[in-house]
């Protein structure tokens, strides 16, 4: 942590304001330093700029070290916000393994990281609220309210320029073939036969050369327009020029007081192009054997997971969530605690759930370490905020990439269980990286230009009925 110290002054002094709502854009590119996005599926949204304190730790105990330093920084604070809603907040995210080993294209990206940002940008209710945090033996109460009032006067109403056409897609490369993949699901299911697991999640990762400079705002922006019942993030360390995005529809905890919410999100299919194929296509996936047991003991674990902490747990109906280009099988859970529990601690009790790792947890992320052919990093584990009572929300970082000015790095994983076809698979992944190459490919939305009918020619079992045809793989409504 680059530690706030006190001696007469509290360690962390905060004020906000309302102001006329910036557009995100033009505030995005108005805000110096490392950026952070956290939007939420009720439509509110936080911009944090700067750093005025930072937290990282490494290995196993990652979780409790910055548990231990968000709650030493909030401790001696001097917080004065109208709302709720204006609080200050640590933003950041986790690696997936305790020690990534060789990060390659997750230079910069420590084992975890939050940030507490100079200046903090609130959307909601559609009300904007400017809140500033400052730190150390230089912050001053006059000192943060004289930079309120100058950040107030220059971010507020801001107007965006018009939006830059997506950058295109020169050239794509992919960690693994067709025949690698085959051979590492068959390996999977050679191991869950005899007994060594039940499942395990498998990821892939693609690399896609920019014909133009990206620009991140703006496709943060058709990420939000797209999937708006997703959490969409942005992650942008100091250490280096990349920057995490995604548009993920997997809550991993929201904790407030005694109150947690959480979920179980798995089994997918596609979407349909009429609502008569969507509702058949729905209905195949609840009554899918492969995916119901795939989702079944996602359910169980998290359960098990959240027992511990829990005074009670409810759990709640299975049903459908559509999400633009797939459907996936969902159960919410809820959790009465026995005792408050600070949220790092619930996600550390349930990352990685069976969603993303498998199961048992050491047996397939042991799996997962021998049989991918890439760094995971920070795909696929907890990102979110922390605010200082301890609660938070925090999602699993999929549907993402990581961004340099001309290159994205695109994740996705499947579910491996007994059954699992390989060509079935395959075919799941490509819907997953669909997001993201949406976002940033100019042939969107009818994905006509060649580079894109490569990627999504399968030549194998369809998934659920889909095949690769240009009408399935244009953007569905």
């Amino acid at each position: 942590m680059e530690s706030p110290r006190s001696d007469d002054r509290s360690a962390l002094i905060s004020r906000a304001v309302k102001i006329e709502s910036p557009a995100f854009r033009a505030a995005y590119e108005a805000l110096s330093g490392r950026r952070f996005v956290w939007a939420t599926p009720d439509g509110s949204m936080m911009l944090g700029g700067g750093a005025a304190a930072t937290v990282t730790a490494t290995g196993s105990g990652r979780f409790s070290e910055v548990k231990t330093a968000a709650e030493s920084l909030f401790a001696s604070s001097d917080v004065r916000v109208e709302t709720e809603t204006a609080v200050p907040r640590l933003f950041g995210g986790f690696a997936f393994h305790a020690a990534s080993g060789e990060k390659s294209q997750w230079d910069g990206f420590p084992d975890a990281e939050f940030v507490l940002p100079d200046v903090q940008l609130t959307y909601s209710d559609n009300t904007t609220w400017l809140t500033v945090n400052a730190t150390g033996l230089d912050a001053t109460v006059s000192g943060v309210e004289d930079r309120l009032r100058a950040e107030r006067d220059r971010l507020a109403g801001l107007v965006a320029e018009a939006a830059p056409d997506r950058p295109g897609i020169g050239s794509i490369d992919r960690t693994t073939d067709r025949a690698a993949w085959r051979e590492t699901v068959s390996e999977a299911t050679s191991r869950i036969s005899a007994g060594e697991l039940d499942k395990v999640v498998l990821a892939q990762s693609l690399d896609a050369d920019l014909n133009r400079e990206t620009d991140v705002a703006t496709t943060l922006e058709r990420l939000r327009r797209r999937y708006p019942d997703c959490y969409v993030f942005c992650a942008d360390p100091i250490r280096t020029d990349a920057t995490f995005v995604g548009a993920t529809p997997e809550r991993l905890v929201s904790a407030r007081g005694r109150s947690v919410e959480t979920s179980a999100l798995a089994g997918t299919t596609g979407r349909g192009e009429t609502p008569a194929e969507d509702e058949w296509l729905a209905a195949e996936l609840r009554e899918d054997e492969k995916n119901r047991h795939e989702h079944e003991l996602v359910v169980k674990a998290i359960q098990r997971q959240v027992a511990p902490f829990a005074a009670s747990v409810s759990t709640g109906d299975l049903d459908i969530r559509r999400l633009a280009t797939v459907q996936h099988l969902q159960t919410p859970i809820s959790v009465d605690l026995s005792s408050e529990e600070h949220v790092l601690t619930l996600a550390e009790a349930l990352h990685p759930t069976p969603a993303v790792g498998g199961l048992p947890p050491e047996a397939a992320l042991a799996t997962i370490r021998e049989t991918e052919s890439f760094d995971r990093g920070w795909y696929a584990a907890p990102i979110g905020c922390i605010d200082a009572a301890g609660g938070g929300d925090f999602a699993v970082a999929l549907r993402s990439a990581l961004l340099t000015p001309q290159n994205a790095t695109l994740f996705a994983g499947v579910g491996i269980v007994a059954d699992s076809d390989p060509a079935r698979e395959w075919n799941e992944i490509e819907l997953k990286y669909r997001p993201i190459l949406d976002a940033l490919d100019s042939a969107s939305p009818n994905w006509s230009g060649p580079t894109v009918a490569r990627v999504f020619s399968t030549g194998s079992t369809p998934l659920h009925g889909l095949v690769a045809t240009s009408a399935e793989i244009r953007e569905c409504s």
